[in-house]
């Protein structure tokens, strides 16, 4: 049997075998095939045979159907209807960041004196301190560097483990540094240059090269207190340049007095009170460039009682340590209960997940039918609206090859009838109202099919039975 072909964009007629015909050839195969196409039409209807597709009715009697043609007006007619999106559990909304720091509490402050009477603040001013270099002290951090080569690398050993590599030493109790393969050095009270040529000999009498470099890594030999009406109480440590007295208020935060007439700066040294009241302090720049030794310890009060500062003074150092060791702990613990709280939710998250994946949580759906790539349903998102353009191309939009762009359809029942929302989007130009019908529970999004798939769906139906018919 030899079959044609409709070969429209030439104009003619292509034979199954690759051979077009034009002209009068054209001619007659188009009356032939007219004629076989109305033979066949006649043996379709004889044998009762038909091809039904799904299509949007209007005359049905059973349902009462309201076609709205879909435009950015009637879009915001359409999205007047109430409906509030599902909303993701509380789980999604919370977060493991918070807790109660217990334990952590701010060190007693200095007494207060309820009745202020105004008076003259004595100025004792405070002795000058000659600038001297720093001195290394017990604590105290210092940095080995080598600089050497290979061989002198594999002799210093611990010490020089490798060719430039820097190592850290403590100075003990006993003023020395333990060196491996070199034995204790003491350098405490020494400074930096001193503890170099210190150094420096004694690598030579172990026969090691001593290329090095020495430096302090951490201060922790010379330290000076900061408390009373500053914005922290702190341990200011003295480092190789020279602490002043404004440089250590100011890393306590700055004095934080309201009355400075009534305030005053308090430096107790060596079992001597110095005091600056702080309206002197201001009006003399010279008296922050003081400098400070180490066991300072300073006072910002706004009391006239210097009972109350000595007492400030009487507080050891193990204090503040101690606040610093409470507060650790209480971090520990916080972050440990953060901890549980964030594993909590994640077990909530992720069961409302499974349960969501399982189809076990209620959803509301948009269903797609017709000439959409998958008839399927489409989940409308938690704490959103969603649009006919969300859940057409989320699915990745139609196919219009087969799907008919001119017959988009958004099915929508309301009570005992149902709104049909046309869309032409044969004009691209209308597919901007997709983007703003808001779907709702329950709408049924439905493309027709293109009237050449409809005749194409036919014939290739009811071929079999005549093919089976003609043998």
């Amino acid at each position: 049997m030899l079959w044609v072909h409709v070969y429209s964009y030439l104009g003619g007629f292509m034979m199954s075998d690759g051979f077009v015909l034009r002209g009068y050839g054209a001619w007659v195969a188009r009356a032939a095939l007219r004629g076989a196409c109305g033979g066949l039409l006649l043996a379709i209807a004889g044998c009762g045979v038909t091809y039904t597709s799904p299509e949007v009715r209007y005359n049905d009697s059973n349902v009462g159907i309201t076609r709205v043609e879909l435009t950015p007006a009637s879009a915001v007619v359409a999205n007047r209807s109430v409906y509030v999106p599902r909303s993701l559990p509380a789980a999604f909304h919370s977060v493991a960041g918070s807790g109660n720091l217990r334990g952590a509490g701010a060190l007693p402050g200095a007494p207060f004196l309820p009745e202020e009477r105004a008076k003259r603040l004595d100025y004792r001013p405070l002795p000058d301190v000659a600038p001297a270099p720093y001195r290394i002290g017990v604590g105290d951090v210092l940095l080995l560097a080598t600089r050497g080569s290979a061989s002198t690398v594999e002799q210093l050993s611990g010490l020089l483990a490798a060719q430039n590599q820097r190592q850290g030493y403590t100075v003990r109790d006993d003023g020395a540094i333990a060196i491996p393969e070199v034995g204790t050095v003491e350098l405490a009270g020494l400074t930096v240059e001193q503890a170099e040529d210190r150094l420096f000999q004694v690598l030579v009498e172990n026969q090691i090269d001593p290329s090095f470099s020495l430096e302090v890594a951490d201060f922790n030999s010379a330290r000076v207190t900061v408390g009373g009406a500053v914005k922290q109480s702190v341990l200011v440590a003295i480092m190789l340049q020279p602490l002043t007295l404004s440089d250590a208020l100011t890393q306590a935060g700055g004095i934080t007095v309201k009355d400075e007439e009534f305030a005053s700066i308090r430096i107790y040294r060596d079992g001597t009170l110095y005091q600056i009241p702080v309206e002197t302090y201001r009006d003399k720049p010279e008296l922050g460039r003081k400098v400070l030794a180490n066991g300072d310890a300073i006072f910002v009060d706004t009391t006239y009682d210097l009972d109350r500062a000595i007492e400030f003074y009487k507080q050891k150092l193990d204090v503040i340590s101690l606040r610093s060791t409470t507060r650790s702990a209480a971090l520990q613990a916080l972050d440990t209960e953060i901890s549980l709280q964030r594993k909590a939710l994640t077990d909530r998250r992720v069961i409302f997940e499974a349960r969501t994946e399982l189809d076990a949580e209620p959803r509301d759906y948009v269903y797609l039918a017709g000439e959409v790539n998958s008839q399927s349903r489409f989940a409308l998102p938690y704490g959103r609206q969603a649009t006919l353009a969300d859940v057409l191309y989320s699915e990745g939009g139609f196919n219009t090859t087969t799907g008919d762009p001119a017959e988009i359809y958004v099915l929508r029942g309301t009570g005992g009838s149902v709104t049909a929302y046309h869309l032409n989007a044969q004009n691209a130009v209308n597919l901007i109202v997709a983007t703003q019908l808001q779907m709702r529970p329950s709408d049924i999004v439905f493309i027709e099919e293109q009237p050449i798939t409809k005749w194409n769906r036919s014939i290739q139906q009811v071929l079999p039975s005549l093919i089976a018919v003609g043998k």
